[in-house]
């Protein structure tokens, strides 16, 4: 029997790195919605050539994070409200599906699983972190679709879970009392314990609403009057 030999490979690569910090750059807003990424300014400031970054940058554009416009270059996306009601949509029906697998003889694992990032969503609003919250937030619906213990919803999430980050520091500001955050994931995870799976679906569906009717609300008070 021959054996096939391959070459050793790093833990992780320069490329992969690069897009790490990029990435999380991006989904924290400190780099903004439509800025331009420039290839040999990012490779100065990374100190590399511009093979990783441009394989960094390549990487985002599949996921979605970047676009690519002909001629210009590639720019960061920015999420008009009707993306957002699309993530959103598209969501639902992704989360929507994991929910009725957890419904189906999983309600005690998904209890425990979603327990510490509810925990942690009560610490950081008491501790008035917003940011805090809103990472806890995003863990809760990766720990909600975990445990449906699909490997391709996970996968089909993850694309969808990072285009969320970006429209969260948004949805954080729509919240005067951060508590009523917490309190929305906790009535759900609380659901999903004992409570009629037609109510857990409700819950879900509304959660995912209000989300996209705040972002909505929070963009005509900006508009002001008579803007459409």
């Amino acid at each position: 029997m021959s054996v096939i030999e391959f070459e050793p490979v790093n833990r992780q690569s320069t490329a992969e790195m690069i897009a790490d910090r990029l990435r999380a750059a991006i989904v924290r807003g400190t780099v903004q919605p439509g800025s331009q990424l420039v290839e040999a300014e990012l490779a100065a400031q990374f100190d590399v050539s511009r093979g990783p970054v441009r394989e960094a940058m390549q990487r985002l554009v599949s996921e979605g994070l970047l676009h690519s416009v002909r001629h210009r270059g590639i720019f960061v996306i920015d999420l008009s409200l009707d993306d957002v009601a699309d993530i959103y949509r598209a969501r639902t029906a992704l989360e929507g599906g994991a929910l009725e697998l957890i419904l189906d003889g999983r309600r005690e694992l998904a209890y425990h699983a979603l327990e510490p990032a509810v925990t942690a969503m009560a610490s950081c609003a008491a501790a008035d972190d917003a940011t805090g919250v809103t990472e806890a937030d995003h863990a809760f619906h990766q720990a909600l679709v975990g445990s449906a213990d699909s490997p391709r919803l996970v996968r089909a999430a993850q694309t969808l879970l990072i285009e969320t980050r970006m429209c969260l520091g948004a949805l954080q500001t729509t919240y005067t009392d951060l508590g009523e955050q917490v309190r929305e994931h906790v009535a759900l995870r609380e659901a999903i314990a004992d409570k009629p799976s037609q109510q857990v679906r409700e819950l879900l569906v509304a959660h995912m609403h209000d989300a996209v009717q705040r972002l909505r609300d929070q963009q005509s008070d900006q508009d002001g009057p008579g803007t459409e």
